[in-house]
């Protein structure tokens, strides 16, 4: 009996070539859309962008119908409200910068989705993303790389359950892009030559302020741009519209390239410093989910990513009190960002992670 599979289909070129390489490998494949759109009007929602839009179903749909599988379109509203947009909203509130898609990737892409696979009686629960799952001779899961470096996916993917692991495929993990499109263009998916979603999805224009205060119905007020000292330098917009390491947007004139070091809710201050004070060797983190190791040890060594784009720095972690993590780098890095993940990797393989919550 073939085992099954829903694969999670965003209507991108990526999960479309997924189900695919699924259905040639043997499985049963269900095809499944979720939905997590907001908006109650057509005309608003067929605007949103990425894996939100009703222009996603649509391609979704018709390539289902393409590979000849099964094609559903689940509402995933109030998962994707309560654990990415509402979380969203708090964290800038809060000063920090958050990741909408590590946590959208946990609890509506796996955790979510996986309870509702698992109610069709599937085995599986598949994705397009690009990344590896692993079973390790510990006995554990974990993500691997992918065989692309450009493409690699799995910084935002390191806070996944071993559960949800052990019940996860990923085929596209195993191509490189470029052999992706050619793929779906020899299939002649009508998704070949669709562009890579780049933008927040329910935030398609960037403008997270303006978003921010739609969702609370509030204006955040202006505040004193500071120096370290406390010395008063200019008025800032609202805390919202800034973000650790940010340079751009300031409306400063110090004579010198200016960036914001830190955001302070409750002074209603956003403190700035010169690009050398953005430099840090240590950092806080809290949240930890470990991967590939059962545990951390005192002085375990790991390559540590504090962004997506961050290339890596050479690491030395500690359990601190409360359950926090302390990361020592090898060298200091740029603008260590609370709200934004630390992820640690044993070579290509992701050891854990955790969100970071000060630099020092």
């Amino acid at each position: 009996m073939k085992e099954r599979v829903a694969v999670g289909m965003s209507g991108g070129v990526d999960s479309s070539v997924a189900a695919y390489l699924l259905k040639e490998a043997g499985y049963e494949v269900i095809g499944v859309t979720m939905q997590v759109w907001q908006d109650e009007d057509p005309l608003a929602t067929a605007e949103n962008g990425g894996c939100c839009g009703l222009s996603a179903v649509e391609d979704a749909r018709r390539v289902a119908a393409m590979l000849d599988i099964p094609y559903y379109v689940l509402n995933f509203k109030r998962e994707f409200k309560e654990s990415v947009i509402d979380y969203f909203v708090d964290d800038y509130i809060r000063g920090r910068t958050p990741n909408p898609c590590i946590a959208c990737n946990r609890y509506v892409k796996w955790e979510a989705l996986l309870d509702r696979a698992l109610s069709l009686n599937c085995d599986y629960i598949a994705t397009g993303h690009y990344a590896r799952v692993l079973r390790l001779p510990n006995g554990r899961y974990a993500i691997g790389k992918s065989a692309t470096d450009k493409k690699d996916q799995t910084y935002a993917l390191y806070n996944l359950t071993q559960e949800q692991l052990k019940r996860t495929l990923m085929p596209v993990g195993e191509y490189e892009k470029e052999q992706i499109r050619e793929l779906a263009k020899q299939l002649n998916l009508p998704v070949a030559g669709k562009p890579d979603s780049q933008e927040i999805c329910f935030i398609p224009d960037h403008d997270y302020a303006a978003y921010i205060e739609r969702e609370t119905g509030r204006k955040f007020p202006q505040g004193n741009f500071v120096d370290r000292k406390g010395n008063v330098l200019g008025t800032h917009k609202g805390i919202i519209h800034y973000t650790v390491g940010q340079r751009k947007g300031l409306g400063l004139s110090l004579g010198a390239p200016a960036f914001v070091l830190e955001i302070r809710p409750s002074t209603n201050e956003v403190v700035i410093g010169t690009d050398a004070d953005t430099y840090h060797d240590t950092l806080v983190a809290d949240q930890l989910n470990l991967m590939a190791v059962p545990k951390l040890c005192d002085g375990q060594e790991f390559l540590a990513k504090i962004r997506y784009s961050h290339p890596g720095t050479p690491c030395k972690v500690r359990l601190a009190d409360g359950g926090n993590v302390v990361c020592h780098f090898k060298e200091p890095v740029r603008a260590i960002t609370p709200g934004q993940a630390v992820v640690f990797y044993d070579g290509d393989v992701v050891a854990g992670g955790a969100v970071i919550r000060k630099a020092g």
